[in-house]
């Protein structure tokens, strides 16, 4: 199915949040905070849009996504860019690869969740950080009510209109209707191991952004056999 709407699907996606997601994105790059150098995973990366503002700042970046036909179109337009295929439950990194990974609006696409979680923790090393922008629910009952009737019943329609593959654009209102709220998707964080568990509404609730991190490294303090002798005696004497 995505391979179908690849060539159209980033124009699509700026005509159905109404020009929305260049903002949520930005709001998403803010909350990664990557520095040059620093390597983050994005995943369901799909185009690579997400990916480019990376790229362009000097981090390593690679971008992620199960569908092969997103991944020729995005290393079409962006050959320097890091295109791996790749399934979000069976990550094909290393344990604790990379300073951050990032996910926008493909977690409700994977097909075990709460598994890409746990995988998530594996690769991001100790102290990384997690960012994820979901589609979500809106807090206002009526913005809700608005909101749903957008989704069942406006954006098919646009679809059929715009999309080569409407049917697509029925799944994705069924499965925007069928995900989580906030509050479950940030329990389901914790009990991955993530934490610091965090999220902020953005456009009434319409999209959340949680935001992770893994816990830090303990720290290894050395044994009374390998400290230098002058400090054993010295804790000796204080211990006497």
């Amino acid at each position: 199915m995505f391979d179908e709407v690849a060539p159209r699907y980033d124009v699509m996606n700026d005509l159905l949040s109404l020009g929305q997601t260049r903002r949520w994105r930005k709001v998403v790059l803010e909350a990664v905070d990557a520095a040059p150098g620093q390597r983050v995973l994005d995943l369901a990366a799909g185009t690579g849009t997400s990916s480019e503002p990376y790229a362009d700042a000097g981090v390593d970046i690679v971008a992620c996504d199960f569908s092969l036909g997103m991944l020729r179109v995005g290393k079409r337009r962006r050959p320097d860019i890091d295109f791996i295929a790749g399934d979000a439950t069976r990550l094909p990194f290393a344990d604790n690869s990379f300073d951050a990974v990032t996910i926008s609006f493909g977690l409700r696409n994977v097909n075990e969740p709460k598994k890409a979680l746990a995988e998530m923790l594996r690769v991001a090393k100790p102290g990384g950080r997690l960012v994820i922008a979901e589609f979500s629910t809106p807090t206002n009952p009526l913005w809700r009510t608005m909101y749903i009737e957008y989704l069942m019943r406006a954006l098919p329609e646009v679809a059929r209109r715009a999309s080569s593959n409407p049917d697509a654009y029925v799944y994705l209102a069924e499965s925007i209707r069928a995900w989580p709220d906030q509050d479950h998707l940030a329990a389901w964080l914790t009990e991955a191991g993530w934490t610091d568990v965090t999220y902020r509404n953005l456009s009434g609730g319409i999209v959340a952004v949680h935001r992770a991190h893994k816990a830090a490294a303990p720290a290894h303090h050395a044994s009374e056999g390998m400290l230098p002798a002058k400090l054993r005696r010295a804790r000796r004497s204080a211990a006497r």
